[in-house]
């Protein structure tokens, strides 16, 4: 058995945007064509940029992209949007080639890339439970055997054998996925599927990928879910402009997303014109121990921060926001500049520093970050601190809630009369 499920070494690919469709070509076009050449070589010399290349407009989707994956690994692949992450699971998929480089795959492999894909509007669901199957690789006989529980997942019964052009939006997702992901492959490429639906069928597609995961299956997993790609991933892989930024643990792959991204944030929020406020900004988010970013959930948080202010202002509205890796805000604190003793800001560096009592939150990443909005002149402009991973630490019950508060139990046995 092979110690590699998928070697990917140095993969580039690169596209072509707003390119002109090559047209087919009569020998009359051919022989004037060559007849022309020497002149539209001429007539290039000026088009050149300054590398001497034609300036053509391309752009690498991906860029010198190498790992390996081990049998029964569960890899997150996370980043921006545009980052590559769709484009190379289309190319271990063999939608599209690679314009460098080249990609190893040893086993089966299922996609979830395009949820819906071979699907036909005038066919029932019934058929296109078929149709969508023998695309994807199943053979009929597994079909079969798999139809009553592929219907029940994607929760059609009723609706079965009337043609899904007449099905919602959700039902035709719920179908299509249910297909996909009763397939048996040895390596499962998933891209974006655990959007599909309302929560309740987003829970139920977490929990079949879930019992994917520990059937042993070698997974390559796309979402902007951090929370999926907690709870089912054993590895993190971080794309960002088509290269790998970080390539580990989950946690730590989570974190240099938050980071990437808050940066990415930071610098949209500064753009404007010189001198304004959205020159300003945060420094570094700090807890009260400094180069530790773990609380205990039943201890009190204490962060810190500094603000930069280019500018005098009329006065600030200062915010200190927690999410989950579900985007879920778990507190937005708000307080303004004059109840923080500063009634007539002036340009300089502020010392901020937020304390929030023990909140019980359940283990797990969340993110802290800090977010300052100006009035007077500058009314409306607003600044946006780096969003600080913070891992919290503590017992864990096993059931899904936020909080986990230590409650204080009395149970007792009533004497019989």
């Amino acid at each position: 058995m092979n110690d590699i499920a998928i070697r990917i070494e140095n993969i580039s690919k690169q596209y072509r945007i707003g390119g002109k469709q090559e047209q087919y070509k009569t020998l009359r076009d051919t022989v004037a064509n060559a007849a022309s050449a020497p002149i539209r070589a001429v007539r290039n010399l000026g088009h050149k940029n300054g590398n001497g290349s034609k300036a053509d407009n391309t752009v690498w989707a991906l860029k010198d992209v190498s790992f390996d994956v081990e049998p029964g690994e569960v890899v997150g692949v996370i980043g921006r949007n545009g980052a590559g992450k769709s484009t190379l699971l289309k190319i271990l998929s063999r939608i599209t080639e690679p314009t460098e480089g080249q990609a190893e795959i040893y086993g089966r492999v299922g996609s979830l890339l395009e949820v819906g894909t071979g699907f036909h509007p005038e066919l029932t669901g019934r058929e296109n439970i078929y149709l969508n199957g023998a695309i994807l690789g199943m053979p009929r006989v597994e079909i079969n055997r798999k139809f009553d529980e592929i219907v029940s997942f994607a929760e059609v019964e009723k609706f079965i054998d009337t043609p899904v052009k007449h099905y919602s939006s959700g039902m035709y997702l719920r179908l299509a996925f249910a297909v996909a992901a009763h397939l048996e492959p040895e390596i499962l490429l998933i891209d974006e599927v655990l959007a599909v639906g309302d929560a309740a069928f987003q829970k139920k597609c977490l929990g079949k990928m879930g019992e994917v995961a520990q059937e042993g299956r070698t997974i390559l997993f796309v979402s902007h879910n951090m929370g999926a790609i907690r709870s089912l991933c054993s590895k993190g892989i971080v794309l960002d402009n088509g290269t790998v930024t970080e390539s580990g643990s989950v946690a730590r792959a989570i974190e240099t997303y938050y980071r990437m991204l808050a940066a990415f944030e930071v610098e949209s929020d500064k753009a404007g014109e010189e001198g304004s406020p959205r020159s300003s900004g945060f420094g570094p988010v700090t807890l009260a121990r400094p180069g530790e970013n773990t609380v205990d959930n039943d201890e009190e948080l204490e962060a810190s921060t500094r603000l930069r202010i280019a500018n005098d202002v009329a006065g600030f509205s200062l915010f200190c926001i927690l999410e989950d890796m579900h985007g879920r805000r778990i507190f937005h604190l708000r307080e303004e500049s004059p109840a923080l003793g500063v009634d007539d800001p002036k340009q300089g560096t502020y010392d901020i520093k937020v304390k929030v009592p023990p909140l019980w939150l359940v283990p797990g990443l969340y993110a802290l970050s800090f977010k300052a909005i100006f009035w007077g002149e500058y009314a409306s402009s607003r600044i946006v601190s780096d969003m600080f991973p913070l891992d919290v630490q503590g017992k864990n019950s096993g059931v899904e809630a936020v909080t986990h508060p230590a409650g204080e139990w009395a149970v007792k046995l009533e004497e019989k009369s």
